[in-house]
C-alpha cells in the first residue's frame, strides 16, 4: 500500500479546519471562513499564499485571465473554501481546474457550511 501524495501536508491543513469549525461553527460567510483560517494556519506556522494567482496557458502562450483558489498551502495544497447547505459538482470542478492550471497534484475542497461539522473532500488530479 503507497502513501497519499502530501499526507502529512493535508493533515495539518485539516487540522486548522477543524480548529476554525469547531470555534465558529456554521453559518458565516466564505470571506469570515477564510480570514479565520488564514489566522489559524498562521498560528499553527503553515506556510500558505491567500488568493495566490494561477496563470493559465493556451497553446503555450499565457493568457491574462488567472485562476485565484482561496490558499495555496505548503507551496503544495490547494484549498478552496465553501459555505454551502452541500458541495455540487461545480465546486470539485473548480478545484480541479485549479489543479489542473497550476500543474499541482492535491487539492481540499472545505465546506464550513455542513452541519453538525465541516466537510473536508481531498481531491486528486491524475493517479494517487
Amino acid at each position: 500500500m503507497g502513501s497519499l501524495h502530501h499526507e502529512e501536508q493535508t493533515y495539518a491543513i485539516r487540522g486548522a479546519v477543524i480548529a476554525v469549525h469547531q470555534e465558529m461553527g456554521a453559518g458565516f460567510l466564505e470571506a469570515v471562513y477564510q480570514e479565520c483560517l488564514a489566522r489559524e494556519l498562521t498560528m499553527r506556522g503553515i506556510p500558505f499564499e491567500a488568493k495566490a494567482k494561477l496563470r493559465l496557458r493556451y497553446k503555450g502562450q499565457l493568457l491574462d485571465q488567472v485562476y485565484e483558489p482561496d490558499f495555496l498551502v505548503f507551496n503544495e495544497v490547494i484549498v478552496e473554501i465553501k459555505a454551502a447547505k452541500e458541495i455540487a459538482p461545480e465546486h470539485k470542478a473548480q478545484i480541479l481546474n485549479y489543479l489542473k492550471a497550476s500543474g499541482l497534484r492535491v487539492g481540499l475542497l472545505v465546506n464550513f457550511g455542513a452541519h453538525p461539522k465541516a466537510h473536508i473532500e481531498r481531491l486528486v488530479f491524475g493517479t494517487d
